[in-house]
């Protein structure tokens, strides 16, 4: 896990720390918005991953007054987590980076088939990865 992170932290540009939270909770929020089969094999070939998600998965943090009338409104979603993760103290480009980052890890661990699965799943993530 820490190979991951290390890894994620250097391609992104942030602290160790902050790379593994947010790494946490962008698994844990394909876990919950993405197709259930896909997203499954995805998590469980990502060596640490499972730790991770239930570690960090972001859910119910960082909601302050807009995420809370983002979900109110419907609106959680991809809009959610960028929510989430610049109340972590990252940037438009650094989520971009972090989304690009840790769709490329899972290709390599889950491969492009279930990967590509997950990502047609979630409404609005292709648009990022």
């Amino acid at each position: 896990m820490s190979d991951l992170v290390n890894r994620i932290a250097d391609s992104v540009g942030i602290e160790q720390e902050t790379a593994e939270k947010a790494l946490g909770m962008m698994l844990g929020f394909l876990q919950r918005e993405a197709a259930d089969g896909p997203v499954a094999k995805m998590i469980e070939a990502i060596p640490g991953a499972l730790d991770l998600v239930a570690k960090h998965n972001g859910e119910g943090e960082g909601k302050g007054l807009l995420g809370g009338l983002m979900s109110a409104l419907g609106g959680g979603g991809i809009m959610g987590l960028g929510q989430q993760l610049m109340s972590q103290g990252l940037g438009m480009g650094e989520i971009s980076k972090l989304a690009k980052e840790t769709i490329a890890v899972a290709r390599e661990y889950a491969g492009d088939e279930v990967v590509d699965e997950v990502v047609a799943s979630v409404p609005g993530l292709s648009q990022f990865v």
